[in-house]
């Protein structure tokens, strides 16, 4: 009889909770996968999404890439034949080595992001790229750059957040910007749902965080900076301002007093759509303190995201929410001194030679129609094809025969089918990793619970294998796991080694809550919060955050949302077919006055257009968007669609006010009914 068993792992997907998962196993071979009952996160539950991909595809043998494939038909059909590990490498390693020579490694080019976040299967590929010298297409571009760049300017760091467990001492927690029950479902049912202060939403969309919020405030997309400054006059006018905390810890509030001035909350209504008694409301329920900012991933995905972002801070900033209980901004909690993990460690940059070389996500399309800038495109962790703006352009691009792309993955998808060579990636089911969370302070171990499938290998020995074929002579490049899980975890004090972590599953790293910049002492160049930011001067941006919008759709046009689905991880998991029956077909929802307006009833066809593309959805008539918006959820793969596209296809690659991020949440469309076959 086969030995029954479990084992502890920790899910990597990019999530804010990163659930304990337990994997029940027989013979060696993983039979359900099921959420931790003693992971303080999720508490025994996983997600649907979650629960149908790990139970479903991922354990299917027939849907996953077992073997390495190399491209027998023309780009962009998925027409492959495999060939041996020996034979792929040989052949990237011959095709590096030649564009080196001829055209130098900064014509090589590579793309990664968080189809997995756990520590090393995301990271240590980076060692190879750095010893290449090749190009990094910036990850953050395609998610939220803009907010690390203005964080960075007026807080020092993007990634030191408050500790969620800080809640219980909170009077209010606004969440702006995100919606958990979506994105971070756990922390939405727990940590939101349990916190004893007030909630706040501030979101264009009624979305399920939204209505079981205490308030919510449905602004005009893109006009989170005025609001923010609305709120800020109603704070100093009703005397909730901390003057002790502005004259110790920051620079350039007498720069911004003048200008609250006359942002009242009856001209915040005219710009932003919230009326005005609600903007008192708010500021007197986040004022009475301490309180909590929750600034999320979408409201930075704007042509003014970045001003918005360092309009919100001067909310915690003018308040004196920073250093006690209760209080605080988030918006990741990466900072690897917290968890004393060493991030540098794990990518060694000290492998390049000189600068590192890097473009925009936004510029992808771009730059792939140019053979004298990018000759070959290496991808893992992301599926561009489907995710990426300008889509048909991109496409294309990907289309040349003399572009030379290699991607590493689990499954077919939009991206595999443009590639030359396709190497099948393990899953994380299948070695040991570790996984930090970005919202909860905790550490928890990926367990391998079974051989890989197939001949697929986990990221990081895909590229100690090709690094070999190369024959680079890098210590760094052939490190195993376990030395270094090892030296990561040597540097925290929460655990005694990764079996100790093994044993006990998801862990927080102090017992009590972490206060966030606890000394009051900020990594600015300045110690102190950083209103007027002569960093952000020099990089030719405003000195100070300005109380201004985007501009409403020009006439005629509606501003397109595409937020997170409810059933998707971005764009991982559209390929179940479990999955796939939840989501049913693409669609757009319409407020019943634009509806009306176009002459469309539910379920009736439109176009939505631009001059960057079109695509046709059928109508979902909705009051949970304000009149002028259209919302049409992310992550489906064109491979999967019968119109063979996706909402991207609309998207024109603007970039933000800074950190050359997606606008995507900035996209103007016309909307035209069609008729029903």
């Amino acid at each position: 009889m086969q030995q029954s068993d479990t084992v502890k792992t920790t899910c990597p997907r990019d999530c804010y909770d990163s659930c304990g998962v337990v994997v029940a196993r027989r013979g060696g071979v993983v039979v359900k996968v099921r959420g931790d009952k003693d992971s303080p996160v999720n508490r025994g539950a996983l997600c649907g999404k979650c629960t149908f991909a790990y139970n479903g595809i991922l354990l299917d043998p027939h849907k996953r890439l077992g073997t390495p494939l190399k491209r027998v038909g023309p780009k962009g059909k998925g027409q492959f034949a495999p060939i041996s590990w020996e034979e792929a490498l040989a052949a990237i390693a011959s095709e590096l080595r030649r564009i080196v020579a001829t055209r130098g490694p900064h014509t090589i080019a590579y793309a990664h992001y968080t189809g997995t976040i756990s520590k090393i299967a995301y990271a240590f590929p980076v060692r190879f790229f750095n010893r290449l010298g090749a190009t990094e297409v910036e990850p953050d571009t395609i998610c939220n750059n803009a907010g690390h760049a203005a964080l960075q300017y007026t807080l020092g760091s993007s990634l030191i957040g408050f500790d969620p467990r800080t809640a219980k001492d909170a009077r209010s927690i606004v969440v702006w910007g995100a919606n958990p029950a979506t994105s971070a479902p756990h922390a939405f049912r727990h940590w939101f749902r349990e916190a004893p202060g007030k909630k706040i939403v501030v979101d264009p969309v009624r979305s399920e965080t939204a209505r079981a919020a205490d308030l919510h405030l449905q602004l005009a997309p893109g006009s989170d900076a005025a609001l923010a400054f609305a709120l800020l006059h109603v704070l100093r006018r009703d005397g909730m301002i901390d003057r002790s905390f502005i004259n110790s810890h920051v620079l350039g509030w007498d720069e911004i007093d003048p200008i609250l001035d006359r942002c009242t909350p009856s001209w915040a209504e005219g710009v932003t759509d919230v009326p005005a008694a609600a903007i008192e409301e708010a500021a007197r329920l986040y004022g009475a303190g301490p309180g909590l900012l929750w600034l999320g991933q979408g409201m930075q995905r704007f042509a003014l995201g970045g001003n918005a972002f360092r309009a919100c801070a001067m909310l915690p900033t003018a308040t004196g929410n920073f250093g006690k209980p209760g209080a605080g901004l988030y918006y990741l909690n990466l900072d690897g001194r917290v968890r004393g993990l060493d991030d540098d460690y794990l990518a060694a940059p000290h492998l390049r030679q000189g600068a590192r070389p890097s473009f925009s996500h936004m510029e992808l399309a771009q730059r792939l129609e140019d053979p004298d800038k990018i000759q070959a495109l290496f991808c893992w962790n992301i599926n561009p094809a489907a995710s990426n703006p300008e889509l048909a352009r991109l496409r294309r691009a990907l289309s040349r025969e003399d572009l030379f792309t290699v991607v590493c993955d689990q499954f077919e998808t939009d991206t595999t089918d443009f590639a030359d060579i396709v190497l099948p990636a393990a899953s994380f089911l299948e070695f040991d990793d570790l996984v930090a969370s970005y919202f909860q302070l905790t550490l928890g171990p990926q367990v391998k619970a079974q051989e890989p499938l197939g001949e697929s290998l986990p990221n990081q020995e895909i590229f100690r294998r090709l690094a070999r074929a190369m024959e680079y002579e890098n210590p760094e490049l052939y490190e195993d796991d376990g030395t270094i899980l090892n030296r990561l975890l040597n540097g925290t004090s929460c655990v005694n080694g990764f079996e100790e972590l093994k044993r006990r599953g998801t862990v927080f790293m102090t017992d009590e809550p972490v206060l966030q910049f606890a000394d009051l002492s900020f990594p600015t160049p300045s110690g102190r919060v950083e209103i007027a930011s002569a960093r952000a001067e020099a990089d030719g941006h405003p000195r100070l955050p300005l109380p201004i919008a985007d501009a409403r759709p020009q006439r005629g046009r509606l501003r397109l949302l595409s937020p997170a689905s409810p059933w998707l991880m971005n764009f991982s998991f559209a390929n179940e077919p479990r999955i796939g029956k939840r989501l049913g077909p693409a669609d757009v929802v319409l407020n019943p006055i634009d509806a009306a307006a176009c002459g469309v009833a539910e379920g009736g066809l439109v176009k939505l257009w631009n001059d960057t593309g079109e695509i046709v959805l059928p109508v979902r008539i909705s009051d949970e968007i304000r009149p002028g918006v259209a919302l049409s959820y992310k992550g489906r793969w064109p491979r999967q669609e019968s119109s063979r596209t996706n909402v991207n296809v609309l998207n024109p690659g603007k970039k933000t006010d800074m950190g050359e991020s997606t606008c995507v949440h900035g996209i103007e469309v016309s909307i035209t009914r069609m008729p029903r076959d």
